[in-house]
C-alpha cells in the first residue's frame, strides 16, 4: 500500500485537501488538482498514478469525462468517481465506462479507504477487478 499513488481530482479545496491528508496519513502517496483538465495534464506528465478519485461534476471535463479519456488511451488507474447527485444514467455510464466505484457526498471516510485498500491490495496481487 506505501507505493501506491493516488490522484485526487476535485473543484472543492476543502474536500480536496481533506481527502489528501487521509490518504496520506494512511500512507498512499497522493497528488491533487482542482479540474479535469490538471488532472489530464497530471496523469499526463507522471503516469504512475494507480488509482483516480474524482469528482463527478468540476470545471473543465466533468469525471465522467475523465474516466472516457482514460479508457479510450488504454490507461489502466483504477477509478473512484464521487458526487452529491449522480443520476441513474450517470450511474449507469460511469459502470459501463468501468468506473471501480461509485461514492455519493457526504460518505465516510473509512467507505473511501477501504475502496482505496481493496483497489491497492488487488493491483499488488495482480487482480483486474
Amino acid at each position: 500500500m506505501g507505493t501506491t499513488k493516488v490522484l485526487v481530482v476535485d473543484d472543492d479545496q476543502g474536500s480536496r485537501e481533506l481527502l489528501s491528508e487521509v490518504l496520506t496519513a494512511n500512507g498512499y502517496v497522493v497528488a491533487s488538482v482542482a479540474d479535469g483538465s490538471a488532472a489530464r495534464d497530471e496523469l499526463s506528465r507522471d503516469s504512475g498514478y494507480e488509482i483516480v478519485i474524482a469528482d463527478l461534476r468540476m470545471p473543465n471535463g466533468s469525471g465522467l469525462d475523465l474516466l472516457r479519456e482514460l479508457r479510450s488511451g488504454r490507461r489502466t488507474q483504477d477509478l473512484i468517481l464521487m458526487s452529491s447527485f449522480m443520476s441513474g444514467a450517470e450511474k449507469r455510464q460511469a459502470l459501463a465506462l468501468g468506473a471501480k466505484a461509485l461514492l455519493e457526498k457526504p460518505f465516510k471516510l473509512t467507505e473511501l479507504l477501504a475502496l482505496v485498500a481493496d483497489l491497492a491490495e488487488q493491483r499488488t496481487i495482480g487482480i483486474k477487478a
